[in-house]
């Protein structure tokens, strides 16, 4: 993991709200699918485009994460903001089939990345293991590399 090459730059993030991110993504997926309820994808796939590619400071799950660092009096921890932008993109992408797949009533196949995008997530939430930074260095950078 050490040696993994992430995007990167200049511009830094709580670690903290970024794992509170991924806790709040996780519960809103999980309630979609038990109350069958299509605009909670929705409303995910909208935090998570806000948050890949707007400069909009806050999306709504990120204002929450904040406000939830901020209360618990967590203690600031900096990283960079690139590998977490590219893993918002993947959200927001594996959001975009999910959502897709469930208003098609493709029950099966929506869970299966629903899942994926859980497994994902909560890696990042329990042990900050960022795995589109993984997916990154093995998919993306092996086409930018000369």
């Amino acid at each position: 993991m050490k040696n993994l090459i992430c995007p990167i730059s200049d511009q830094r993030i709580n670690e903290q709200v970024t794992r509170f991110n991924a806790m709040f993504a996780i519960c809103t997926i999980v309630l979609a699918f038990v109350l069958n309820w299509v605009l909670l994808l929705v409303f995910l796939m909208a935090d998570f485009f806000i948050r890949a590619f707007t400069e909009i400071k806050f999306s709504p799950i990120s204002f929450a994460s904040h406000y939830l660092s901020n209360a618990l009096n967590l203690p600031l921890k900096l990283i960079d903001k690139a590998p977490k932008v590219f893993a918002a993109r993947l959200g927001f992408l594996m959001t975009a089939v999910i959502t897709i797949l469930f208003v098609f009533k493709l029950s099966l196949a929506s869970l299966i990345v629903a899942g994926i995008l859980i497994f994902f997530a909560t890696l990042e939430f329990l042990f900050a293991i960022c795995v589109g930074c993984m997916i990154y260095n093995y998919l993306v950078l092996p086409f930018y590399k000369k």
